[in-house]
């Protein structure tokens, strides 16, 4: 509101709300603040899982940071910006959710420490700017180098990404099978695309019977039970086209006056549905996937002439299929060609917990591979199925990055004793910013021995001296409560993890300290309600419902 000459101007719309200065700071401090506090608990070998039970009553149990927060139903504005930090850093490494919105939550909590001292927002967070530069350079300088074809370490990686998941009692197992699947779908110039490894989830069995099928596997059954149940050395049709007869593209209606002519625009309706399979089995196909429908007549002929047939497969399983197998995606029926067709040594129809799932196994090279998961309940599987997927993109980064760190907190302890160098070289005002910055990091290994129930200060003592003794690999060891050489004990992880998790942990928290007005517009349920006026004029309320006038 302003006022000109004495008359008030209304600029917002009555009912806005707005929020300046060191208020609008607090306020999206805190509520960043509580995000992070939210995932804290959940960091580490020993943290603890979240049961998020949504509108409709479905349950998800996790401790996967990324889930827990896109489960949660955020409305305040900042603290839907640090749901975006875990997003961000899900869709660019897959691990290391927790991490980046818990070092956020502390940068801002140190921030507020020193806004409270009237240290101007704008040095805060070029101080945040210069320190999560340097990091990246002190990381890239702690980093390890690692070949793609070293199986030992990229298993200890997925093996470190698992652990404190629910996938601990097959962890050996699921390791291999991950590493497996990522070396066998990597390309030669070290690329690795993991949607091509496919993760199919069956509940049943237990987790020990999860294994890796070297091809696809497609959850759905034959069209025509007259078919074969399996077929050896299969020569595989991808067909991306409609097996019916062809509906004209205009409107058009066509005359029918005797009972000879239906039955001949019905068997002209058949004949064009059998040129049409005729073509299929002409290009030597005995195996026809079809990303769409397939005739009840089609079905019929395409049994006859011993094709196996399945039809509406996912747009995303056809790639991976022409991946493995070497065929051609075809569009057209016209344009059907043996030379376009696949190859797979067998394609059978196999029961999996009471369901069919068709198997496309045995092909030469295959360049896309299907991770069978197990386990006792739907919940479990599914938790699986997220643990399954960190490793899988951790493995897959450090594959293609070549570089990985240690864990257990031991890059933050080098980190904030490299800043607070780095700092006192700086001076000025920005050295209080840096040396925020660098007792931020400290809450990645504080929060660890917390949650393993150990003494957090003793912890952050006995890992500084080590660091000061240039012990750079030590980290916190939650089963034995010591620093320990976190090389030796093979916890690591990808640098990418790092890297990312501290510079958009760094972006966010420089984004929200910056904002010092909060201008919200007024919330209406449901549309504007009636004008003073317009309730008056309606007998001033509902038909003299007693009581309504007042809550109105």
């Amino acid at each position: 509101m302003s006022t000109l000459g004495g008359q008030p101007i209304l600029i917002l719309k009555e009912g806005s709300q707005r929020t300046r200065g060191r208020d609008a700071q607090a306020g999206n401090i805190a509520a960043a603040k509580a995000v992070a506090s939210a995932v804290r608990t959940t960091l580490g070998p020993k943290g603890m899982d979240k049961m998020l039970v949504d509108t409709i009553g479905d349950v998800v149990i996790t401790n996967d940071g990324v889930t827990i927060l896109k489960e949660m139903d955020i409305e305040h504005p900042a603290a839907k910006m640090m749901v975006e930090v875990a997003k961000t850093q899900d869709d660019e490494v897959g691990d290391g959710t927790t991490t980046a919105v818990v070092v956020a939550g502390e940068l801002l909590k140190k921030a507020e420490d020193l806004l409270e001292q009237d240290v101007h927002p704008t040095v805060i967070t070029h101080g945040y700017r210069m320190a999560a530069d340097k990091a990246m350079e002190i990381l890239k300088d702690i980093a390890i180098d690692v070949k793609a074809t070293d199986l030992k370490m990229l298993k200890k990686i997925a093996d470190t990404a698992m652990t404190g998941k629910g996938a601990e009692a097959a962890k050996e197992k699921l390791c291999d099978l991950v590493v497996k699947a990522v070396t066998m779908v990597a390309d030669e110039d070290g690329t690795v695309d993991t949607d091509y490894v496919k993760v199919e989830k069956k509940v049943g069995g237990t987790i020990e019977d999860s294994e890796i099928i070297e091809g696809v596997v497609i959850d759905k059954e034959r069209v025509h039970p007259g078919m074969p149940k399996s077929i050896k050395k299969a020569k595989i049709l991808l067909l991306n086209a409609a097996v019916e007869f062809k509906k004209t593209e205009v409107d058009a209606e066509i005359s029918i006056t005797s009972p000879d002519q239906l039955q001949m625009f019905l068997d002209e309706e058949e004949r064009m549905i059998k040129n049409i399979v005729d073509k299929v089995v002409a290009s030597k196909a005995n195996v026809l996937i079809c990303q769409k429908g397939i005739d009840d007549i089609a079905q019929h002929y395409l049994a006859k002439a011993g094709v196996l047939a399945i039809r509406r497969v996912k747009k995303s399983d056809m790639t991976k299929l022409s991946r493995a197998t070497g065929a051609a995606v075809i569009s057209s029926i016209d344009a059907i060609e043996t030379g376009e067709l696949g190859f797979a040594g067998l394609v059978e129809e196999k029961k999996v917990s009471g369901e069919e799932m068709i198997f496309v196994t045995e092909c030469k090279n295959p360049k896309a591979v299907t991770l069978m998961v197990r386990g006792g309940t739907e919940h479990v599987v599914d938790e699986l199925d997220r643990a399954l997927e960190d490793a899988l993109r951790v493995v897959s980064v450090t594959v293609e990055d070549k570089k990985f760190v240690v864990g257990g907190g031991a890059p933050e302890i080098e980190l904030s004793l490299r800043l607070r160098e780095y700092a006192a070289s700086v001076g000025g005002r920005a050295q209080l910013a840096i040396e925020a910055f660098a007792g931020a990091l400290e809450i990645i290994p504080r929060t660890l021995a917390e949650n393993a129930g150990l003494d957090p200060i003793d912890m952050l003592v006995d890992l500084r001296a080590a660091h000061e003794k240039k012990k750079k690999t030590f980290g916190l060891n939650v089963f034995d409560a010591k620093a320990e050489d976190m090389l030796k004990a093979g916890v690591i992880e990808p640098l990418r993890v790092k890297t990312q998790a501290i510079a958009s942990a760094a972006e966010a928290a420089v984004m929200i300290l910056r904002i010092d007005d909060v201008i919200a517009a007024s919330k209406m349920g449901g549309g504007e309600g009636p004008s003073p006026e317009e309730m008056a004029a309606m007998g001033g309320g509902m038909g003299g419902m007693g009581g309504m006038p007042g809550m109105m």
